[in-house]
């Protein structure tokens, strides 16, 4: 029952590339769970990444790193040649306007597509994008969708809910105890563990069982409003964490003094605004539903990133 490392056995070998998959963002949340699974697979993937010293040391002997940036359209298609099977996440853009900057990587991704007929496509999109408009950043992963479905691959769109990796961003007012939102605070919507993403874009990337497109809601155990989630936390964390609705003006001024664009504020506060009234295309089923619970998540990463 030893730990064996990976080690070959007879007639085998450690590391069998049945198809070539490209993983974008392999360092991010729910990449560096993708690239790790696939690791644990038996492939060899590709990574394509800025910056190869951000990868996990263990993992670089593991895979084939194509330091590339996303936006770079004419690299994109390089970088993904011989490719049979891509992993495309939009990442954060420097533009004025992220929802601009968002399409633009999409654009980039269609291109790679079509130019090395990539067969196969799995898009980390999110709930909201079905709507196509009226739900701020959100949208240019709606158009990313309709750019890669033009394609012609065979294509997944994952639509993720809410991350629980986004309270890292805001560990300060969670330390004082406020979860902030600008939806009111019994509203109820689809809360993931981004690793749980992970496991659900890895097996569908080593899958060959379907074809056409798919839309696949990634929804965590359960839908939580951000009064559900305090009450979570304030156990998970052992201290008193409430929910507060904050008015969009409030939260429009507090991102204005930051120094955020005018189109920057509108993309962030879209993905909020459009949220209200508004039912998954990929209802709650057995296939939507991932297995961590916010409390769990609490416990082993939120806690300890307020400790530190």
């Amino acid at each position: 029952m030893g730990d064996h490392g990976g080690t070959t056995t007879p007639g085998g070998s450690e590391e069998t590339n049945l198809v070539n998959i490209a993983v974008t963002t392999p360092t991010g949340n729910v990449g560096s769970r993708v690239v790790r699974l696939l690791v644990q697979a038996g492939v060899r993937p590709v990574v394509l990444l800025r910056d190869a010293a951000r990868l996990d040391a263990a993992l670089r002997g593991r895979c084939e790193i194509r330091e590339v940036d996303q936006g770079d359209t004419e690299a994109v298609v390089r970088a993904t040649a011989g490719i049979d099977t891509l992993y495309w996440v939009n990442p954060p853009t420097d533009d004025d306007d992220p929802l601009a900057g968002s399409i633009r990587m999409g654009e980039s991704a269609a291109a790679a597509v079509r130019e090395n007929a990539i067969s196969r496509v799995v898009f980390q999109s999110s709930g909201g994008a079905e709507a196509r408009s009226g739900f701020g950043e959100i949208d240019g992963l709606g158009r990313t969708e309709e750019l890669l479905d033009a394609t012609g691959a065979h294509v997944t769109h994952l639509r993720c809910g809410y991350f629980f990796t986004n309270l890292l961003l805001d560990l300060e007012s969670v330390q004082a105890g406020v979860l902030g939102t600008t939806l009111p605070v019994g509203h109820r919507m689809p809360w993931v563990d981004p690793r749980d993403i992970g496991d659900v874009a890895a097996a569908r990337l080593l899958s060959t069982a379907w074809t056409g497109r798919h839309t696949l809601g990634v929804h965590g155990p359960a839908d939580l409003s951000f009064a559900e989630a305090a009450a979570i936390l304030s156990t998970a964390l052992d201290r008193t964490v409430v929910a507060e609705e904050i008015p969009e003006a409030e939260a429009a001024e507090a991102m204005r003094a930051a120094g955020l664009t005018a189109a920057q504020i509108d993309a962030a506060l879209g993905m909020f605004r459009g949220q209200r009234g508004f039912a998954p295309e990929n209802p709650r089923a057995l296939v939507t539903t991932t297995p961590t619970p916010l409390s769990a998540w609490a416990h082993a990463v939120l806690r300890p990133a307020l400790a530190g």
